[in-house]
């Protein structure tokens, strides 16, 4: 399955004094890619948590490459690079036009109850069609 990239347009709001995307946004853009990701897939954010299964961060990690201004279209590419049964992590990058602007990481566990759960075992389309998207 082939996967669209997502587009995050900068905010005004969404800038320092300076004119720059300030750093914070990074981590929401990362979320309204995998959000958008996940709903590719058919297992988006509502389908799971109605089925009481939720992903909470873990580790986020960012590498800021060449700064972006109000009205950058930000192009993200989510790609799945380590999948086990408990846990995912899904890096990104991010580009305006041909240039890298960030590349980033997230890492997820799955919990239900408040308690880590067989991502393979409870959801095994969607542990399938994840590990379709590792390289």
């Amino acid at each position: 399955m082939t996967m669209t990239t997502y587009t995050h347009i900068v905010r005004y709001y969404e800038c320092d004094r300076m004119g720059i995307t300030h750093h914070s946004n990074y981590a929401r853009f990362m979320e309204e890619a995998r959000i958008d990701w996940m709903d590719q897939l058919g297992y988006g954010f509502e389908r799971m948590e109605a089925e009481g299964v939720v992903s909470p961060v873990m580790a986020i990690e960012l590498h800021f490459k060449q700064p972006t201004t109000f009205k950058d279209a930000i192009q993200i590419e989510v790609s799945v690079t380590e999948m086990t049964t408990l846990k995912i992590t899904i890096g990104y990058t991010m580009r305006v036009g041909d240039t890298i602007v960030c590349t980033a990481s997230s890492t997820h566990c799955f919990l239900e109850n408040n308690r880590p759960v067989a991502i393979e075992k409870r959801f095994p389309d969607f542990y399938r069609a994840i590990c379709d998207q590792i390289g």
